[in-house]
């Protein structure tokens, strides 16, 4: 009879009804799966369970027996339906131990708010015989690290992301790095683009995506198209050395496509620009209804370069607040290029700014006629070197939220493309 196989790798176990049901997105699987390539460490399955006990205690069983280490997010709250600590020490016939230290420190935060914990939050306090505590800073629910049985071990997680990453990052990367589980070391990049679609993207760079070390995967979104570059090597040096190798290929064949990196965004990348020329900007929206000013306002410190901005849905406040003519109005409609500069142009006026955005259009899914179909933008962009305006077409399939989001990144990236130019 052949030998079974010792458990290998690292599993992430996904708990609540809410992601089986689609209510809201499993994020919480994908980031652990960057930070398990970005730690060496082989990761084959992810799994997703529901609220239930039985089901869940089966899950846990199957998993310690094929698995090296389990990561489980979800279900370490006080209602009824927190299940995961007690499932886990369940499939392990282990008892639970309310922990002091836990409950004082559940105490401590509920007082903090001005409130006294009540009975159900207590259950939070309890954890398996033998399981040590993963201490959350910011929430009232602990995580564990437990051995329950040889060469398996599972580290318990809260859902809410914030929680979860910060308690991975302060607990979980240093177990992970003294464990000797990593097999080398991961070193990863996100290039990012616009203005350039996948297909068209993965064709001028086909060589590049065949290439096994590093691997360069390309990923689509909602107008922005990225590449990760993922280098595995035996010493960080190494790997760090090919992923700078790949980097600089892949930008200086792809020119202004590529935006930025990482956590960048094309609203940080355009007030980074305007920071270094020490110059200002204001923004006009029609369509948009505030979303490109929400996209700058993300950015911590834009005030310093985002003077502010004025939603003119209606032609009596585009003709009120930013100075557009009631003659280009009935001429060319709201929906135009002229209508755009002047809105532009006038907002320019209104705050003083160095450079401004505008953005009027059809988002759907009414109003579009055959001269003007939904989909229809038009993006302005002012500065010290004159006005231009265009459209974008970006069609009625894909809904309202998409043209929206869509037409203020187009803004941005024409904004950025503009700035890169005068600088030059």
């Amino acid at each position: 009879m052949a030998e079974l196989s010792p458990p290998s790798g690292v599993e992430v176990l996904c708990i609540g009804t809410e992601l089986l049901l689609g209510n809201i997105d499993n994020s919480n699987a994908r980031w652990l799966a960057e930070q398990l390539a970005a730690l060496g460490l082989p990761h084959f399955r992810q799994t997703v369970v529901g609220d239930n006990r039985q089901r869940l205690i089966e899950e846990v069983k199957a998993i310690s027996g094929r698995s090296r280490v389990l990561i489980t997010t979800g279900g370490l709250g006080p209602t009824p339906d927190d299940l995961t600590t007690e499932a886990i020490a369940a499939a392990f016939d282990t008892p639970l131990e309310e922990r002091p230290e836990v409950w004082s420190d559940i105490t401590a935060k509920a007082r903090c708010r001005g409130r006294e914990p009540g009975a159900e939050t207590r259950r939070q306090a309890l954890l398996p015989l033998g399981a040590d505590v993963l201490p959350n800073r910011t929430g009232t629910a602990p995580g564990m690290i437990w051995s329950p049985k040889k060469e398996f071990t599972v580290l318990t997680f809260p859902g809410v992301p914030s929680e979860m990453q910060a308690m991975w990052q302060a607990t979980a990367v240093p177990w992970f790095q003294q464990s000797g589980l990593s097999q080398g070391v991961f070193s990863s990049r996100l290039l990012r683009f616009w203005g350039i679609g996948e297909s068209r993207l993965a064709e001028q760079l086909h060589d590049q995506l065949d290439q096994t070390n590093p691997t360069v995967a390309p990923y689509a979104g909602r107008g922005e198209v990225k590449l990760r570059i993922t280098a595995h090597a035996a010493a960080e040096s190494e790997a760090l050395r090919l992923l700078h190798d790949t980097e600089a290929e892949l930008r200086q064949r792809t020119g202004t496509f590529c935006f930025g990196s990482d956590d960048q965004s094309l609203a940080s990348v355009v007030l980074e620009l305007l920071r270094q020329r020490k110059q200002t900007l204001a923004v006009a929206e029609s369509c948009t209804g505030g979303g490109l000013g929400a996209e700058l306002t993300a950015i911590p410190g834009s005030s310093d370069v985002l003077l502010g901005g004025v939603i003119a849905y209606s032609n009596a406040l585009k003709q009120d607040l930013l100075d557009v003519s009631c003659q280009l109005l009935e001429q060319f409609g709201a929906v135009s290029d002229p209508v755009a500069q002047a809105m532009a142009e006038g907002v320019r006026r209104l705050t003083g700014s160095d450079w401004s955005m505008a953005v009027t259009g059809i988002a759907g899914p009414g109003g579009g006629t055959a001269d003007k179909p939904v989909g229809l933008v038009h993006i302005a962009v002012a500065g010290p070197d004159g006005c231009v305006s265009s459209p974008i077409r970006l069609g009625e399939t894909r809904g309202r939220d998409w043209v929206r989001v869509v037409s203020a990144g187009e803004a941005l990236n024409r904004l950025r493309l503009r700035l890169i130019e005068a600088g030059s």
